[in-house]
C-alpha cells in the first residue's frame, strides 16, 4: 500500500504534457502545473490567437499569464528523486497495437526497445539489461524492434536461418543446406550481408553523388535565373531610359518643326497682308471715282455735264502685279516628316527582330540529347533571313531575305561597315544561342557557316573569309564532296552528296552538326567546342572567280529553306 502510495504520489507531480516529473514547475491561474518549457511551447504555437487555454482543463487566459517558478513544487519532486523511485511509465511507454511489445513483460507490456535475432524475441530496456551485462548474451545480434523475428525461423526445420542459398536466393538454415540445398552455393547470412551491404554503399556513394551532382546543377541554374532576372531587369530599365529619350528627342523634333512652321506662317502672312494693302487703296480710289463718274451720268443738266466732264482726272493705266505660285512650303514640310517617320519604321522594323530574338534559352546547364530523326531536328527550326547589312554588292538576295544570288552586275547597296567586300559572303540577321536548327538548299558550289559577329568584313583576307578564321565554322559542299574548314584547316568529309544541307547549332553545349538531307538525314561532320559570342548563320556563293574577278557561274544561289 505504501508503495502504491508513493505510485500515487509520482503520478501527481508528473508534467500532463510530457509525462515526466516536472522540471522547473509552474501553476496556471486555473491552478494546473506543468513544466515551464512545456505550457511556454504550448502557448507559443498559440500565439496567433488572442487568449491562451489550460491544455486540461481548457480555461482562456487574456492576456498571456505571467509565469513564476513554483517553489514549493520544485522542492516536493527534487525530494520526490531522492527516494530512488522512478515514476511510472507514462502512458506511451507502453506497447500499443502498431508496437512491438516487449515479450518479457507480464500483464500490460512495455514497448521494446530491442529485438535479439538469437533468442528470437523482443525486450524493454529493463529486460534487455541481461544482454549488455552477461557474457552469455553479449555476443547476441541486437537490431531495431521487429514484429518479424518469427520470418528467421525455418517453417519446415524450426531452426534460425543462419544461411543464405545464392543459387535459389533466399535464407535456409543449416538443415536445408544439407537436404534440399545440397551442392548449391551457400554462405553464411553474415557473409552475404557484408557483400551486399558493400554494393548497397557502392550505390549509395553513386545516389549520393548524383545528389550532389544535381545539387550543383540546381545551384548554378538558381544562379542562371538570378542572371537572367539582373539581365532582364536592366535590359527594361536601360530600354525604358533609351525609348525616354528617343521619345524626348522626337517631341523635341516635334516643337521645332511646329516653331518653325508657325514662324514661317507668320513671316508669310505679314508680307502677304503689306502686299494686299497697296490693291486695297487701288479699290479704295477707284470705288471713289466710280462714283464720281455715276454722279455725272445721271446729271441731266447738259450744260453742267459737259463743264464737269473735262474736270474728271483719267484712269491710269496699271496691271496687276501679284503673281501667286502654289502653295507648297508646308507641303515640303509634311513630306519631310514623312521620310523621317518611314526611315524610323524601317529601322524599328529592321532591329526589332533582333531585339525580339536575344533571349538567351534556359538549357544552358543540363545536357540535351542531341535529336535524331529529322521531326526532332524540326522541333528546333527556325526562320532565318539574310542581313542585306552584310551582304557583298554581287550578291542579290530574294525569297523575303531568304536566298543570296551571284550576279555579274554589282549592286547599288549603301555603304555599312558590316558588309563583305572581298568574299561573296552574307550573314543573317538573327543571332543564334540556344539550340536551333536550319537547312539550305543549293544548286551551285556554297559554303554553309556560321560566324562571330566580330569577324573581320574588308578585303579579301583570310580573317574575312568563312572558315579561314577562329571565328566561323564552315562546311563547303561541292558538286560531289564536302570539306570543313576552321581556322585555315580543312578536314575532308565524306557522305551522302545531296542539294540539301541541314546544321544543327546546340550553342550552350558547343555542338554544331552538319547533315546531308534527302529521304534521310546523314550526319556529315560534328563539331564539340565551346562558343564564347552569339553565332550568326552565313552563306558564302561561289559563282566569281574571287582572284580573276571573272563570272564562272551565273546564277549560282544558297537559299535558307522554309520549314515551318
Amino acid at each position: 500500500m505504501a508503495q502504491k502510495g508513493v505510485q500515487l504520489d509520482q503520478e501527481t507531480f508528473s508534467c500532463p504534457i510530457c509525462l515526466d516529473l516536472l522540471k522547473d514547475p509552474v501553476t496556471t491561474p486555473c491552478g494546473h502545473s506543468y513544466c515551464m518549457n512545456c505550457i511556454r511551447s504550448h502557448w507559443d504555437v498559440e500565439d496567433h490567437k488572442d487568449s491562451y487555454s489550460c491544455p486540461q482543463c481548457r480555461k482562456t487566459f487574456t492576456p498571456r499569464p505571467v509565469l513564476l517558478k513554483s517553489t514549493m513544487l520544485a522542492d516536493l519532486v527534487e525530494e520526490l528523486k531522492k527516494t530512488g523511485l522512478q515514476a511510472a511509465p507514462a502512458d506511451h511507454c507502453y506497447a500499443g497495437a502498431e508496437d512491438v511489445a516487449c515479450d518479457v513483460c507480464t500483464g500490460r507490456k512495455l514497448k521494446a526497445h530491442k529485438s535479439c535475432l538469437q533468442c528470437l524475441a523482443s525486450y524493454c530496456e529493463k529486460h534487455l539489461q541481461p544482454h549488455y551485462e552477461s557474457e552469455t548474451f553479449k555476443k547476441h545480434k541486437l537490431v531495431e524492434p521487429s514484429k518479424k523475428l518469427q520470418e528467421n525461423v525455418c517453417s519446415r526445420h524450426d531452426e534460425v536461418m543462419k544461411i543464405f542459398c545464392r543459387t535459389d536466393q533466399q535464407l535456409i538454415c543449416y538443415l536445408c543446406s544439407v537436404d534440399e540445398h545440397k551442392g548449391h552455393d551457400t554462405v553464411s547470412a553474415a557473409a552475404e550481408r557484408t557483400e551486399r551491404q558493400k554494393k548497397l554503399e557502392g550505390s549509395r556513394q553513386n545516389i549520393q553523388q548524383r545528389i550532389q551532382d544535381r545539387e550543383k546543377d540546381v545551384k548554378l541554374l538558381q544562379q542562371q535565373a538570378e542572371a537572367i532576372n539582373l539581365s532582364a531587369d536592366k535590359a527594361v530599365e536601360d530600354s525604358k531610359k533609351i525609348f525616354t529619350e528617343l521619345i524626348r528627342l522626337l517631341e523635341k523634333r516635334s516643337s521645332d518643326v511646329k516653331q518653325q512652321v508657325r514662324s514661317q506662317q507668320k513671316s508669310e502672312v505679314s508680307r502677304v497682308k503689306e502686299l494686299q494693302e497697296k490693291p486695297e487703296q487701288e479699290i479704295t480710289e477707284l470705288k471713289r471715282k466710280d462714283a464720281e463718274l455715276k454722279k455725272l451720268s445721271h446729271t441731266e443738266d447738259l450744260n453742267q455735264f459737259l463743264h464737269n466732264y473735262p474736270s474728271l482726272s483719267p484712269l491710269s493705266q496699271s496691271a496687276s502685279s501679284i503673281h501667286i505660285r502654289p502653295l507648297s512650303c508646308f507641303e515640303d514640310v509634311t513630306a519631310a516628316v514623312s521620310e523621317v517617320r518611314d526611315k524610323l519604321q524601317d529601322v524599328l522594323r529592321e532591329k526589332w527582330t533582333n531585339v525580339s530574338l536575344t533571349g538567351t534559352e534556359v538549357d544552358v546547364l543540363l545536357p540535351q540529347p542531341e535529336p535524331k530523326t529529322r521531326a526532332d531536328f524540326l522541333k528546333y527550326s527556325c526562320e532565318i533571313t539574310l542581313d542585306p547589312n552584310t551582304a557583298n554588292t554581287y550578291l542579290v538576295l530574294s525569297e523575303r531575305n531568304r536566298k543570296a544570288t551571284v550576279m555579274m552586275e554589282q549592286q547599288s547597296y549603301s555603304s555599312h561597315p558590316d558588309r563583305f567586300t572581298g568574299w561573296y559572303q552574307v550573314l543573317s540577321r538573327e543571332s543564334l544561342t540556344g539550340r536551333w536548327y536550319w537547312e539550305v538548299e543549293r544548286n551551285r558550289e556554297v559554303s554553309v557557316a556560321v560566324a562571330y559577329k566580330n569577324m573581320s568584313r574588308a578585303g579579301g583576307s583570310g580573317e574575312c573569309g568563312f572558315g579561314f578564321n577562329d571565328k566561323s565554322w564552315a562546311l563547303y559542299c561541292d558538286n560531289n564532296s564536302y570539306t570543313f574548314w576552321y581556322n585555315n584547316v580543312q578536314t575532308p568529309v565524306s557522305g551522302l552528296w545531296s542539294s540539301r544541307v541541314g546544321v544543327y547549332l546546340d550553342h550552350s553545349a558547343g555542338i554544331l552538326s552538319f547533315y546531308s538531307v534527302s529521304e534521310t538525314m546523314t550526319l556529315l561532320h560534328r563539331v564539340q567546342t565551346t562558343f564564347t559570342q552569339p553565332l550568326y548563320a552565313g552563306l558564302r556563293v561561289y559563282g566569281f572567280d574571287e582572284v580573276w574577278g571573272l563570272l564562272s557561274t551565273n546564277g549560282a544561289s544558297a537559299e535558307f529553306c522554309k520549314l515551318k
